[in-house]
């Protein structure tokens, strides 16, 4: 079972770096989201604790 687990790892990165090196473009626009949401959520958190602090 363990080298499923390491076969399926590897071929997820074999797929993340032909998808990084194939389309620069849309790998960086899909970090820019991700950063955005994350961003977005650690806002509205603080928001949230702040709210209930007041």
């Amino acid at each position: 079972m363990k080298w499923v687990k390491k076969a399926i790892l590897t071929l997820v990165v074999i797929f993340v770096a032909f998808y990084l090196f194939s389309r620069p473009e849309d790998s960086a626009e899909a970090v820019r989201t991700a950063f955005a949401a994350v961003g977005t959520g650690v806002g509205s958190l603080v928001t949230f604790f702040t709210s209930l602090s007041a």
